[in-house]
């Protein structure tokens, strides 16, 4: 028993030393470039193939094979990536999302390459390069983690790449090649992504698919480690591989335990992965996908009405064998299912082949009659209880969603998937034996196909309720901004798990309609691999995108139609690895491809002077109306808003109609003051603008208590940002908190918002306890936000991101989209309908202002509303800030700008090192605090 432990003990080692290589490997180039490398596995795979084409088939020496394999091709692979891919990303911003992409696209690009060149079959005959004693294995890796220790703790560049992971912008000032550390850290990268290759190549199956997958389950050291210590990743790893090497030791004697212990036996690893993915802290911060998923890509006249003709073309075929067409329809139902989470919902999902499998593995259990606690069922029933028992376990990845995002969720989506793949999918106690046909009437090729399209149809009908109306735009305000979404009512939570619900559904029928087409359950085709090839497809082609998803699906089915497999994962992997260079895919690509067969003609110097000419006083040219256009300049809102009367001013009121002008580009005088009039029933305003219709008050009748926080104490590590803080946001008033940076007047805007719970102390709201209410249920109770960084939605347009504010608000009303925008001057055709991506800054505060107010709110809280203003757009705020007031709503301004202060606040609070110092009108609090 000693002899077997010990063996089993050494064999753990073996393991676990190839799993130390593979997250050092992951470390070193994450800490280097930041870059979590998905490809890492598909390196390795790709470099074992290369020794053994070097020594199998072209019979090199096994020694020389070995250092071109280790010192040329892995670093010269690593050396590629990072100048032709990740360099023109960090340039453009170093958007983790977008390398995410990309990295996954490398991957996939990786794999499909290796297919087409050495085929799908696995290889045997890979040559060892050390013996199969561990102490060798463990040898290398310890040699490995020592040097790569001495070398970031004892040398020049060691330093240099520790400045570059604190801080890269301050390094490259400091006159550090970041570029040139980021190129080692790839190369090393590399390196032992070939070393684990080739060490695991002669111990394991070496395919495309399966060694790229095995190294990618041993992730979970490096995220145990938190991509940080690798001290720490070589101890998890050795540890995990020993463990799992004892647990075949255990055998059960009978009953549920013993295939599920002989399942976490062979896989631990994935419960290792599993574990470090849900359950230790995240890695990655960031919430949005390329713009990509989110650029609103037009459809060209027509294109529905030619997909629609493609898809029918198969029914007009001669023959009968429609066995590679019933797969596209299905795969399209698949692919829908990240265009409701990933395109609309804007969160990574890399998990979906899991719920495609879990809805072809149902139907067959269920049409099977082994589904436990079920009877046998018809497959067209089958198919869609499947799909009902299906969606709630979307609730699997939808949970990781709530509290991580950009590459902590990514991972744990993976994770989920593997899993499944691992748990379900891959044993014979749920697989064993079981075979699925069509349904009854539907066994032909061409009678199942029609089929498929009505379930394709039904399904895009599905696809686009979600993408459209309340929804889609609560869904899209998710993706774009989160908080802000939040701040306009949207109960992000819960949607966030309606996408992933919804998702899985479409997902399981999608992989129920691909098993019947397919007349079997294969767990090939729902593989973890398939998800991230899946995941890059709908992406580069418009993640939302209704379209893109049909064309991507044709496409996948179509290129590995012939004989070589792979042309599909290669074709995908070379689109998603140029995402960045054209972040709206291959659309924008194309356009920018024939932008020079649609240049402008200009004019030459002849044709200059005839225009001159005919321009001459004797021919006055035409005037045309000035168009808001969507550039950075400042767009200066009307000097008169609608709804809003100056009083108080003799002066302007005498003087003529054309010294007073009131055009878009009108000065605004900041003289007077101003009061919020509600548009009555037939009234007028002046110029070509009509009165709004009749419609009820822009706000309810203030809380006789207001907004109030109670001893509110906040401690970040030990620092207390607040201290006892009492603040009360009267109705009818103008509540102003000011004072140094790190005073606490942003830690105090949060608790009041809902973003940040405070550690004691109370937050009260008409006489009720809201200390723990979140924030989009404080928005429909009545209280509203603004941002310091602007939080509209850019993907939405003007009117669409006030809808958000008007739908998600505490009483939604028909009319309070139409009064917002004109109390703000957003209501222009000219505008209203314009994307918000990048319009002025000014234009943004206002849009921001208007979704805020659409929502009918009883207290506004400002957090540095006047930020990025000129003078003039910052008068007219003053304007309309006041005449809320006067109406009787209670704001909140938290503040830098002593001036706007002064001129708009009743009540001035002065803060200091988490406390309120002093209190009062400003003009007599301000020249206190005020140099």
């Amino acid at each position: 028993m000693a002899s077997l432990s010990y063996d089993l003990t050494l064999a753990g080692l073996a393991v676990g030393s190839a799993a130390a290589l593979t997250g050092i490997g992951l470390i070193v180039t994450y800490r280097a470039t930041g870059v979590l490398n998905f490809a890492h596995g598909a390196i390795a795979m790709v470099c074992a193939y290369v020794l053994r084409q070097l020594t199998v088939e072209w019979h090199w020496p096994l020694p020389l094979a070995t250092a071109f394999t280790l010192l040329l091709v892995a670093p010269a692979i690593g050396l590629l990536l990072e100048k032709a891919v990740f360099r023109p990303l960090s340039v453009l911003g170093d958007d983790p999302a977008q390398t995410l992409v990309a990295s996954i696209g490398v991957f996939v690009l990786l794999v499909g390459g290796a297919t087409l060149i050495w085929g799908p079959g696995a290889k045997a005959d890979a040559p060892a390069l050390v013996p199969a004693d561990p102490w060798a294995q463990l040898g290398v890796t310890a040699v490995l983690a020592a040097s790569v220790w001495a070398v970031t703790r004892w040398t020049r560049f060691g330093s240099e790449l520790r400045a570059v992971v604190d801080n890269r912008p301050l390094a490259v000032l400091g006159g550090i090649d970041a570029d040139r550390v980021a190129s080692a850290g790839w190369a090393f990268g590399a390196f032992t992504a070939g070393l684990t290759g080739v060490l695991l190549a002669p111990f394991v199956r070496l395919d495309p698919y399966g060694m790229p997958l095995l190294v990618m389950e041993v992730v979970a050291v490096a995220v145990a480690a938190r991509m940080r210590s690798m001290s720490v990743a070589v101890v998890v790893a050795l540890g995990v591989g020993v463990a799992q090497s004892q647990l075949t030791r255990l055998h059960p004697s009978s009953g549920w335990a013993e295939p599920l212990l002989q399942a976490v036996g062979a896989n631990l690893f994935v419960v290792a992965l599993l574990i470090a993915a849900l359950v230790l802290p995240g890695i990655g911060s960031q919430t949005t996908l390329v713009r990509t998923a989110t650029a609103r890509v037009p459809t060209p006249p027509g294109a529905w009405i030619v997909a629609a003709v493609l898809f029918l073309i198969p029914l007009g075929f001669a023959g009968s064998d429609l066995t590679t067409s019933v797969q596209v329809p299905a795969l399209a139902v698949v692919l829908l299912s990240l265009v409701i989470v990933t395109g609309r919902g804007g969160q990574i999902s890399l998990g979906q082949a899991a719920y495609a499998g879990l809805g072809a593995l149902f139907t067959a259990l269920l049409t099977a009659g082994r589904f436990p606690g079920l009877p046998e069922l018809p497959h067209l029933p089958a198919l869609a209880l499947a799909v009902l028992l299906v969606a709630p376990l979307g609730l699997l990845t939808g949970w990781p969603a709530l509290r991580r995002r950009g590459l902590a969720l990514a991972l744990a989506t993976f994770a989920v998937g593997v899993g499944v793949s691992r748990f379900v999918f891959a044993q014979p106690y749920a697989t064993s034996g079981l075979a699925l046909d069509r349904p009854a009437g539907f066994d032909g090729d061409r009678a199942y196909y029609v089929l498929e399209l009505v379930l394709l149809a039904a399904a895009l009908l599905f696809a686009t309720t979600m993408r459209r109306g309340r929804m889609g735009r609560a869904l899209a305000a998710m993706r774009d901004h989160e908080a802000g979404a939040g701040a306009a009512g949207v109960p992000v939570r819960t949607l966030k798990l309606t996408a992933f619900v919804a998702g899985a559904a479409l997902a399981a029928l999608g992989g129920g309609m691909l098993g019947m087409g397919l007349r079997a359950f294969d767990p090939a085709a729902y593989d973890p691999v398939r998800g991230l090839l899946w995941f890059a497809a709908v992406v580069v082609f418009g993640a939302d995108s209704l379209l893109g998803s049909l064309v991507a699906a044709a496409l996948l089915v179509g290129l590995d139609a012939g004989t070589r497999g792979g042309v599909a994962a290669a074709v995908i992997g070379v689109l998603a690895v140029l995402v960045g260079r054209f972040p709206g895919g291959p659309y924008e690509a194309l356009r920018a491809a024939t932008a020079s067969l649609n240049r402008r003609p200009f004019l030459t110097p002849l044709g200059i002077r005839a225009r001159t000419a005919l321009t001459s006083p004797a021919h006055p040219p035409t005037r045309w109306p000035r168009v808001p256009t969507t550039t950075n300049k400042p767009f200066h809102p009307p000097a008169r808003l609608p709804g809003v009367e100056r009083v108080g001013n003799e002066q302007e009121e005498s003087q003529s109609p054309e010294d007073r002008r009131t055009g878009p580009q009108a000065p605004v005088r900041p003289e007077g003051t101003v009061r919020y009039v509600r548009p009555e029933h037939g009234s007028r305003h002046s110029g070509s603008e009509a009165a709004p219709p009749p419609t009820k008050p822009h706000r309810a009748p203030p809380h006789p208590h207001p907004l109030t926080a109670h001893h509110v104490t906040a401690t970040y590590d030990g620092f207390t940002a607040l201290d006892r803080v009492d603040l009360s946001v009267p109705p009818g008033r103008i509540t102003a908190v000011v004072g140094p940076n790190g005073a606490g007047k942003s830690t105090l805007f949060h608790c009041l918002a809902g973003t940040l719970r405070p550690d004691s102390g109370r937050v009260t709201f008409d006489g009720r306890d809201i200390t723990r209410t979140p924030a989009h249920a404080r928005t429909r109770l009545g209280v509203a936000r603004t941002f310091q960084q602007l939080a509209v939605f850019p993907s939405l347009t003007i009117t669409e991101n006030v809808q958000v504010g008007a739908e998600q608000g505490r009483v939604p009303d028909p009319a309070a989209t139409a009064r917002s925008l004109r109390l703000l001057s957003l209501h222009h055709d000219t505008i209203r309908h314009l994307p918000a991506a990048d319009l002025p800054t000014g234009t943004l505060r206002r849009v921001e202002l208007a979704r805020a107010l659409a929502g009918r709110p009883h207290t506004l809280l400002l957090d540095e509303p006047a930020a990025g203003l000129d003078t003039a757009e910052v008068a007219a705020l003053t304007r309309v800030l006041r005449a809320l007031a006067a109406d009787g709503m209670a704001l909140l301004v938290v503040e830098h700008d002593i001036d706007l202060v002064a001129n708009l606040a009743d009540t001035v609070h002065v803060m200091a090192a988490g406390r309120i110092i002093t209190s009062g009108p400003p003009n007599e609090v301000l020249p206190r605090v005020t140099p």
